[in-house]
């Protein structure tokens, strides 16, 4: 059987999702809980492989196993081995031709900015911090060039190994409620870094260390050192991963908002 889940996790106690030889990975944990219920080995396969310090509202994943078992059996079985900061919300067998990165045709991040003078303490390690007023309107400017089909070579790490840099970004919004400013991200998928190298651009021109047009000047350039500074990835949230609606994968808009004990808007 081929069996589809939904999770969110705390990425701040984690070496990001995948398989690590030095320290814990979301993977790894999510993979021992269910071997767990399933009495057997299960390995699990997800729609993205977020990085050390991301955290996740809705990830996707999918596993086969032969051990018969109800969704209610997996659901609360997974959680009762899960460690502190990792959820299932969601399990159901699903057809077989489902994959949970394959399958997947748009891939929805946020990014989560405190704007004050004064450091966070309670949110710490979940949002990011800028001390320097960001001027929303000048980050909007900015994010008009970015939306669309492009060569985001100058927007992916240096070690970014997917074979095509080209991505069609469909959303980049900026918003902001009084000391939170957030960062939507959209599109058909999304290369390595990318979100926070595009927060990095957004945040510099926002603090008024660019103009605005820098960040077509940097799309055009096709070159990472030109993209400045990586944004940490304490406010990083992958929120929602969208299927086609035969494979019956829930989908939640209210996490595209949310964000643990303060409302935000879309």
């Amino acid at each position: 059987m081929r069996i589809a889940a939904v999770l969110e996790y705390d990425g701040s106690g984690f070496r990001g999702w995948q398989h690590q030889a030095d320290g814990r990975s979301l993977q790894e944990a999510v993979e021992r809980a269910l071997s767990r219920v399933a009495d057997s080995a299960v390995r699990v396969v997800a729609a993205g492989r977020t990085d050390s310090g991301v955290h996740a509202l809705r990830q996707v994943i999918h596993f086969d196993s032969e051990a018969v078992r109800s969704d209610y059996a997996w659901l609360r079985g997974g959680n009762t081995h899960l460690p502190r900061g990792i959820s299932l919300l969601w399990v159901s067998q699903v057809d077989t031709s489902f994959h949970a990165r394959f399958s997947a045709t748009a891939r929805h991040y946020r990014y989560f900015i405190l704007n004050r003078p004064v450091r966070p303490a309670i949110l710490a390690g979940r949002v990011s911090w800028e001390y320097r007023p960001l001027d929303v309107a000048r980050m909007r400017e900015a994010a008009g060039v970015l939306v669309g089909t492009h060569d985001f070579t100058s927007f992916r790490a240096i070690q970014c190994q997917a074979k095509s840099p080209v991505r069609a970004l469909t959303r980049l919004a900026v918003a902001r409620m009084g000391e939170v400013v957030t960062i939507s991200v959209s599109a058909n998928g999304f290369l390595h870094h990318m979100v926070r190298n595009i927060a990095g651009v957004l945040m510099a021109i926002g603090a008024g260390e660019r103009e605005p047009g820098w960040a077509g000047e940097v799309l055009a350039a096709r070159d990472r050192t030109r993209g400045g500074m990586t944004a940490p990835p304490d406010g990083l949230y992958l929120v929602g991963v969208d299927y086609p609606v035969r494979f019956g994968i829930p989908v939640d808009a209210s996490t595209h908002n949310a964000l643990p004990l303060m409302p935000f808007p879309a």
